[in-house]
């Protein structure tokens, strides 16, 4: 038995969670809050327990990891409806139409159906979605066009279909999670801060967002970076890219990584020339990463090139800048400043300054803060995306994945208690059409911000970051 007399507790909580998880999936509708955020919070006390209990026992906490998403296998997605156009845009591919350049809502409006269940599938997606063209990257799309293959007539087969690979993708995240860990001397169980995590494992295997994907390159490419094995770990980056763009927000980050660390190994060399021709190599090296990369995304590009591809994608992309506003930070305090000064929102203007924010503290985080060593390499990209997502304007639960994956590698924990709290966004959707109540998006960023402050100025404050005493705890 895998469980043994001493894990009776642990046998307990997983039964439950997998009651919680059934629930969830089957029988929850996202507009029903009170019940969602009692499945969540209790969820989240039984995830605790069990990190808390079996974090000796790895092969309990990955066979509980991968059981408890196929819970999901056979459950069509209740609290997103992004997945159908998922499937449109597969089909779209399935039968020779380049996604990039259409609107589903002009083929609706005009009578046309190009895949099957085009009218089902438009329904489902919403007409934002539907009168506005596909933003998903091509990696992305072939993940669409998978499931297509396999599942042309049936929506539900598609979701399986999608589900299998996101699955799949956290499999290889948990085993590259582990290695990476053991290579900076951390505890190998804090995998399981993402693995186990409800919020990871409803929004993403739940939900077909595919974040897991995006990180599953992502991480085996840091893997690779940290053996120096820098071609694959250039395309692997890229594939990430292709998945997902939020990635690129990283590249600038690599620059002490490649640089400062070849000097730092040079340093008590005196013959000035080893040093000279070390920042070169690792130059070299760094602009190749960057080719590498570039080149590569460029290719998975190649076979949807058309002259309207970059304006549409572009456009679409925009939109989240220009129109778009939930579950935002600061954004929602510059937006009532303006309203104060302009008496109209300003979303125009400050979709605009926020990009240039974001590089600027990028490029402070580059150049400024070292970032030689592998934690503070990520730690770096934690804190350069952090940021990003603090003054976003449209701030949707399932993105926060790539910060709690980031974490697990670092001392810092406020994704975790982010990652709980972040369901009070969904309070949005209790209301017909959803309107969000600012006091609970109030709520959530007090208890984010609070405990993020604490985490910086306060705990540890007398400790060296990475201590022996910090790697000893599950979640400090």
């Amino acid at each position: 038995m895998i469980f043994k007399k001493e894990n009776k507790g642990l046998l307990i909580a997983s039964g439950l969670s997998i009651i919680l998880y059934f629930l969830v999936a089957f029988k929850l509708e996202r507009t029903d809050f009170t019940n969602l955020l009692l499945l969540y919070i209790s969820l989240f006390t039984v995830f605790y327990f069990i990190l808390k209990h079996g974090n000796k026992n790895i092969k309990i906490l990955t066979g509980l990891a991968i059981l408890f998403r196929l819970i999901f296998l056979f459950a069509i997605p209740n609290l997103s409806q992004d997945f159908y156009r998922f499937i449109w845009d597969g089909r779209m591919l399935l039968n020779g139409l380049n996604p990039y350049l259409y609107l589903p809502e002009t083929f609706i409006n005009q009578q046309e159906f190009p895949v099957h269940q085009a009218a089902e599938l438009y329904a489902g997606m919403g007409e934002l979605n539907g009168s506005n063209y596909t933003n998903y990257p091509p990696l992305n799309q072939l993940s669409f066009f998978i499931a297509s293959l396999f599942a042309s007539k049936s929506i539900l087969g598609a979701v399986i279909v999608l589900r299998t690979q996101i699955i799949l993708a956290d499999i290889g995240i948990i085993y590259f999670g582990r290695k990476i860990l053991e290579k900076i001397n951390l505890p190998i169980h804090y995998i399981f801060l993402y693995a186990l995590n409800p919020f990871v494992i409803i929004e993403l295997t739940g939900n077909l967002h595919f974040e897991s994907v995006m990180l599953f390159f992502l991480i085996w490419s840091i893997y690779l970076l940290l053996n120096d094995r820098l071609i694959l770990a250039g395309i692997l980056f890229a594939c990430s890219i292709s998945v997902k763009l939020i990635p690129l927000l990283f590249l600038p980050l690599f620059l002490q990584w490649f640089t400062k660390r070849s000097l730092d190994s040079a340093r008590d060399d005196k013959n000035m020339s080893v040093r000279a021709e070390s920042r070169t190599n690792k130059l070299l090296k760094l602009s190749l990463f960057y080719l590498i990369i570039i080149g590569t995304t460029i290719l998975f590009f190649l076979p949807f090139y058309s002259s309207e591809l970059l304006n549409n994608y572009m456009n679409s992309v925009g939109l989240w800048f220009r129109n778009f506003e939930f579950n935002a930070s600061f954004y929602y305090l510059f937006r009532e400043i303006g309203y104060l000064f302009r008496g109209y929102n300003e979303i125009a203007t400050i979709g605009k300054i926020i990009p240039l924010l974001t590089i600027l503290f990028l490029g402070w985080i580059t150049f400024f803060r070292k970032n030689t060593h592998p934690k503070e390499l990520i730690t770096a990209l934690l804190f350069g995306l952090s940021f990003y997502y603090f003054t976003t304007t449209t701030m949707h639960p399932w993105y926060l994945a790539t910060l709690i994956l980031l974490s697990v590698f670092t001392k810092y924990r406020f994704p975790i208690v982010w990652s709980f709290v972040i369901i009070l966004s969904y309070q949005a959707y209790a209301n017909l059409p959803w309107k969000e109540n600012l006091w609970f998006v109030g709520l959530e960023y007090g208890i984010v911000y609070g405990y993020l402050i604490w985490e910086i100025f306060f705990k540890n404050h007398h400790t060296k970051p990475y201590s022996d005493a910090h790697d000893s705890r599950l979640t400090s």
